[in-house]
């Protein structure tokens, strides 16, 4: 069976790597985060974002119980905000739309109104031979138009500056399934 997220990960690592800079725009409980920190190393630079303080509780606790160096910066704001944090170029960036897994509230979900203008600065801020992941969770309403919205906006992109796919479960249409953007070199 594939499996989405081993998947999301050999994307990422076929372009990030030790000393690199990265950020997770939807940081949740830190998985991603983890993963981009252990990645990077001592010398790199890890940016997470969530508005919600449950987020950053968590997520400083995996970081810190899974032994990642202290290279990471936990911000409590949306991510459409990330280029006011970051200033450098970006080798990879990851974002996990939906809800807060474990929060018990569903009906706390990342946003159209803030995703897709996160995306586009997202996509600014990525450096040559840089990748950026967006998963997305269309099983509920929001999830779904962000979809929508995101398939619409990426499909105008210019094929010369970016290689763009979209991995899904073609026999399971609420399944979630995640958009890699590749920029050119």
């Amino acid at each position: 069976m594939l499996d989405l997220l081993s998947l999301q990960k050999k994307f990422i690592l076929d372009h990030l790597g030790e000393g690199d800079c990265a950020v997770d725009f939807t940081m949740g409980n830190g998985h991603d985060t983890v993963f981009l920190s252990k990645t990077v190393g001592e010398t790199g630079r890890v940016y997470a974002f969530d508005i919600q303080e449950d987020a950053l509780v968590s997520t400083e606790r995996n970081l810190k119980q899974s032994g990642c160096p202290g290279n990471w910066k936990l911000i409590k704001a949306s991510h459409d905000l990330a280029d006011e944090y970051v200033k450098e170029k970006i080798k990879a960036g990851m974002f996990n739309l939906g809800y807060l897994p474990g929060a018990g509230r569903k009906t706390l979900t990342t946003k159209r109104a803030t995703t897709l203008p996160a995306v586009k600065k997202a996509l600014t801020m990525l450096d040559r031979d840089a990748v950026l992941l967006v998963a997305v969770y269309p099983g509920h309403p929001e999830g779904a138009e962000e979809g929508k919205e995101l398939e619409a906006y990426f499909s105008t992109l210019s094929r010369f500056e970016y290689g763009i796919a979209e991995i899904k479960m073609l026999n399971s249409p609420d399944s979630p399934f995640f958009v890699v953007i590749e920029t050119k070199e």
